[in-house]
């Protein structure tokens, strides 16, 4: 797989730059970088040297080398980084001196694969650095350093030890089974496994998903029909997507838009005014009352825009102000659950200042919620609400701080396999120690990933003979290793071969 005795190079700086960094690594980094640079070298100290880059034999350049000493450098190892101000021809004859010299080009991943074996980070943080490097908005790069401070390991560290105490009592009690001796009774194994399996579910539940923000979030604009949505949305994007006009129901489709905001950008969509005749049946299928055959177009324009709310990250839930009742936007209200939602009053240009803060505060009385007061065609409180929603935003992908004093945990989809299958095995646990002890044969597996039984298991013909007692340690060990394998070192070369080739060479 990754040798670890020899000196890698790569270019780790982008080809178009107009500064190049080539990385080197290995037991021969300093002898390499004292036959290419100009100035003496020493092998003591970790150091930032001035000097002449020696590219072949008629051509030096101007650079500087940074050094970093093992075992106290990224992969533990001795680091160089020789930093040039250069083209990309004189870069790849640098390469080429440096190939010449013994030293191997390296893989994708593989500076970073070297720090993770040589235990200068996990895998959890060896897979964040990747996830920093290709991020493509702010909610990426915050989970990912999330990710990269080691606070998933800290986390799991914490369970993984209490799994194993567990485990301990029960298989101290299955040695000394014959014998008048009980470590832990069923009762108190139960009680500790059902707190562990809660702190995994809370893990899951309160984590970042990388998977939820690879793609640009969606904002939906929600309201009855002429409720000012279209005009909002041409507004914030700062061009004409959807058309405005009088006539009630003319956005039909679901318009989207790409909104920049501060921080991020977003995905913002106005679809149709929703209907107050639209409802919920029993069965979960929604559908508008009394509509008639002609009708059929607002009824699939109904179910788009409800299946799109409810799918967003944000609903701006627009109303109009100017109007005295409120009775269908109330119902309408009803009609979506959005995770997070941001009420605007539209229109506020239309009414003076008195009429406008009587109206804010029925709303609030009406909703339970504060409104925005917005005037599209004004302009009024459009910045505010963009600000809103980019706080709001960043709240859904990395958390509120205040709700989560220990802040939220980053995890990558296989980080959220392994605590999943862990949460299913501690699952197991339980229900086999409620049971009780039992004997009972099952067939026995072709392999196992984990040693399973203890001594006393008996295998014959096929069949596992095992206490219910046995079965429950089985699946605590098999939960130990899910839970293991998120940053240990004894995870399959496959998937470390499948984490790192996702990498840029030189990272």
């Amino acid at each position: 797989m990754y040798e670890l005795n020899d000196t890698i190079v790569a270019v780790s700086s982008p080809t178009a730059g107009q500064r190049a960094i080539v990385r080197i690594t290995g037991p021969k980094t300093v002898e390499t970088c004292g036959q290419v640079f100009s100035s003496p070298i020493s092998s003591e100290n970790s150091a930032l040297i001035a000097g002449n880059v020696i590219i072949d034999h008629g051509l030096r350049v101007d650079g500087k080398l940074y050094l970093f000493l093992a075992p106290h450098s990224y992969t533990g190892d001795d680091v160089a980084e020789i930093h040039i101000h250069t083209n990309p021809s004189v870069t790849e004859a640098l390469m080429g001196n440096l190939l010449g010299k013994g030293l191997r080009m390296a893989g994708p991943g593989e500076f970073t694969a070297r720090a993770y074996l040589n235990g200068r980070i996990d895998l959890a943080q060896a897979e964040a650095v990747n996830e920093i490097i290709v991020s493509s908005n702010r909610y990426q790069l915050a989970a990912a350093e999330k990710l990269l401070s080691g606070r998933l390991a800290e986390t799991t560290l914490q369970i993984r030890s209490e799994v194993l105490d567990c485990l301990g009592l029960l298989e101290a009690g299955l040695d000394f089974s014959q014998e008048d001796i009980e470590f832990i009774t069923g009762k108190e194994a139960v009680e500790r496994l059902v707190k562990i399996k809660q702190q995994l579910e809370q893990l899951l539940a309160g984590s970042i998903s990388y998977e939820a923000v690879i793609d640009l979030p969606a904002v939906g604009i929600a309201g009855a029909p002429n409720a000012g949505k279209s005009s909002l949305l041409n507004k914030l994007l700062g061009k004409e997507r959807s058309i405005v006009t009088d006539v009630s129901k003319t956005t039909r489709d679901v318009l989207t838009g790409l909104l920049t905001l501060r921080h991020c950008r977003c995905v913002l969509f106005d679809c149709a005014g929703l209907d107050s005749r639209f409802s919920i049946l029993d069965s979960g299928e929604r559908r508008v009352s009394g509509i008639q055959q002609q009708d059929i177009l607002d009824e699939l324009a109904q179910a788009a825009a409800i299946e799109a709310l409810q799918n967003s990250s944000i609903v701006i839930f627009c109303v109009d102000i100017s109007k005295s009742n409120w009775a269908e936007d109330i119902t309408i209200r009803e009609l979506i659950e959005p995770k997070v939602l941001i009420t605007v009053a539209t229109k506020s240009d239309l009414l003076s200042k008195d009429k406008l803060a009587e109206r804010l505060v029925r709303l609030k009385d009406l909703f339970g919620a504060d409104f925005f007061a917005t005037s599209a065609k004004a302009g009024v409180g459009v910045e505010l609400l963009k600000d809103t929603i980019d706080r709001k935003l960043i709240k859904v992908a990395i958390g509120d701080a205040k709700q989560d004093t220990g802040g939220a945990v980053a995890l990558t989809a296989r980080h959220r396999r392994a605590v999943i299958e862990a949460i299913e095995n501690v699952s197991e646990s339980i229900s086999e120690l409620k049971v009780g002890p039992r004997r009972f044969a099952s067939p026995a597996p072709a392999s196992s990933p984990v040693p399973v039984f203890d001594r006393k298991t008996q295998v014959s013909g096929g069949q596992i003979e095992a206490t219910g007692d046995e079965v429950a340690a089985m699946m605590l060990r098999a939960a130990y290793q899910a839970i293991s394998d998120i940053g240990q070192q004894n995870i399959d070369e496959q998937i470390l071969d499948a984490i790192f080739s996702r990498f840029c060479i030189g990272k």
